[in-house]
C-alpha cells in the first residue's frame, strides 16, 4: 500500500471517529478539568470537614457508630473513617441496591453530628456523573463513556500517524507555533490541533487507559494480566463461619490494633461487619491525597485473628508490581500521584484534550465548506 493511500485511510478513520465521539470526549475532558481540584475546593467551602483540636482522645468507633446510626436509621453503615486531629470523622452510609451514599461528619472528640450530606447531590457530584456516565443511567452511561474513551485512544494513535509530516521542510512546524501576523486563522487552528495533539499524546493516552480500567471489566482484567497480575481484581470481604466465641466491642479493638500498627497514618477506616459472618475490614492510609499506599487488613470479629485475602486490596507489602499499578490507577488518573503539581498537569492536559474535538471539527468544517479533501491532514 502506498504511503499516501495509507494516510488517506488513517485520515478517514480519524475523521469518522472524531465526528462520532468528539462531543463525548469534550464532555469527559471538560468535566475532568472541573473535578481536578474538587478536594481543595471542598476543604475550603465545607467547614464541617474540620474541627478544633482538643487535648483528649478520639471517641472509639463503637460510640461513633451508635451516634451515626441514630442519624440515619435503617441505612447501612459502611464504614467509620478517622482522619487527623483537626478533621471530622466520616460515618459512611452506602448501599448498591437500592443505591444511596450518605456521609455524616462527626466531631471525633464529642461525637457531635456536624453535617449529614447526600453524596449523590451537589456540584461536584453533577460533574462526576458527567465524567463517568454522561448524566445517563449508570449502566448505559458507563458503556457510552468507555466506548468513546476507547475510540479516543484510536484517534490519538491515528492522529500521531497523521501528524508526522511527509515533507522534511514541514517537520519543524509540527513542533511549535510559528505564527506571523499574516497567518490565517485556519492555519492557526490547524496548528492548535496538530501541535497540541502531539504534545499531549502520551499523557492523554495515560488518562484514557486509566479511565478504561473503570469503564470495561474486560479491559481492566486484560490490562492486569498483561502486566503479569495473578490476583483477583474484585474486592470482597472474607466470609466467616459464625463462632460461639465473643469479643466485646471488636471494632474498638481492631481500631486500637490499627493505631498501633500505623501510628503515623493520615486516616484509619473501620468497616463494622454487616452480617454475623462478615469480617471486620479496616485500612490505614499513610498519605494525604492519594490512595495507592493504603494497607488493607481483615479481622475475625470473634477471635480478632487476621485473615489474608487473594485480591489486590491487601497489605501493600504483599502487592507485586501489577497489583501496585492497579492500586495506583485512580491517583494516576487524577494526577494526585505526584501531588498538587500533578493535579495542575491533569487540569491542563484535560483542557488541551477538550480543545482537540473543537479544533478538529473546525478543520473538517472549513474543508467541507470549500469542498476540499477531508480525510488527510495537510502535509505542509
Amino acid at each position: 500500500m502506498k504511503k499516501n493511500n495509507f494516510k488517506r485511510i488513517i485520515g478517514k478513520i480519524h475523521l469518522l471517529l472524531g465526528l462520532s465521539s468528539g462531543l463525548i470526549v469534550f464532555i469527559i475532558a471538560i468535566t475532568g478539568c472541573f473535578y481536578a481540584f474538587q478536594e481543595e475546593i471542598q476543604n475550603i467551602t465545607e467547614e464541617y470537614r474540620f474541627v478544633s483540636k482538643e487535648e483528649k482522645p478520639f471517641l472509639p468507633p463503637s460510640q461513633l457508630e451508635a451516634i451515626a446510626r441514630k442519624e440515619l436509621p435503617g441505612k447501612v453503615l459502611h464504614a467509620i473513617q478517622y482522619h487527623g486531629a483537626e478533621e471530622s470523622v466520616e460515618a459512611i452510609f452506602y448501599q448498591h441496591d437500592p443505591f444511596y451514599h450518605f456521609v455524616s461528619y462527626l466531631n471525633p472528640y464529642s461525637g457531635e453530628v456536624l453535617a449529614t450530606v447526600n453524596m449523590e447531590e451537589g456540584f461536584f457530584r453533577f460533574i462526576l456523573d458527567g465524567h463517568f456516565y454522561l448524566w445517563l443511567p449508570h449502566k448505559i452511561g458507563q458503556t457510552v463513556v468507555a466506548t468513546a474513551t476507547l475510540l479516543f485512544v484510536i484517534m490519538l494513535i491515528s492522529g500521531l500517524i497523521l501528524w508526522y509530516p511527509r515533507n522534511k521542510n514541514a517537520r519543524k512546524q509540527r513542533f511549535s507555533f510559528k505564527w506571523k501576523k499574516s497567518t490565517k486563522w485556519k492555519r492557526k487552528n490547524y496548528d492548535l490541533h496538530a501541535v497540541t495533539g502531539f504534545y499531549v499524546f502520551l499523557l492523554a493516552l495515560v488518562f484514557a487507559i486509566t479511565g478504561l480500567v473503570w469503564g470495561f471489566n474486560w479491559f481492566a482484567y486484560s490490562y492486569y494480566k498483561v502486566l503479569g497480575g495473578e490476583k483477583s481484581l474484585v474486592y470482597q470481604d472474607p466470609i466467616l463461619n459464625k463462632s460461639k466465641l465473643t469479643v466485646e466491642k471488636p471494632i474498638d479493638k481492631v481500631w486500637v490494633i490499627m493505631k498501633t500498627k500505623y501510628p503515623q497514618a493520615k486516616s484509619i477506616e473501620i468497616h463494622p461487619p454487616e452480617t454475623d459472618t462478615t469480617a471486620i475490614a479496616t485500612n490505614a492510609n499513610p498519605d494525604q491525597g492519594t490512595y495507592w499506599k493504603t494497607n488493607y487488613h481483615y479481622y475475625d470479629p470473634y477471635t480478632l485473628e487476621e485473615i489474608e485475602v487473594d485480591h489486590i486490596y491487601g497489605k501493600l507489602a504483599n502487592a507485586g508490581i501489577p497489583d501496585t499499578l492497579m492500586r495506583m490507577n485512580y491517583d494516576i488518573h487524577t494526577g494526585a500521584i505526584i501531588g498538587f503539581p500533578g493535579k495542575v498537569v491533569a487540569f491542563l492536559i484535560s483542557l488541551f484534550i477538550a480543545s482537540l474535538p473543537l479544533t478538529g471539527f473546525y478543520i473538517w468544517w472549513g474543508r467541507k465548506k470549500k469542498k476540499e479533501p477531508t480525510t488527510v491532514l495537510e502535509e505542509s
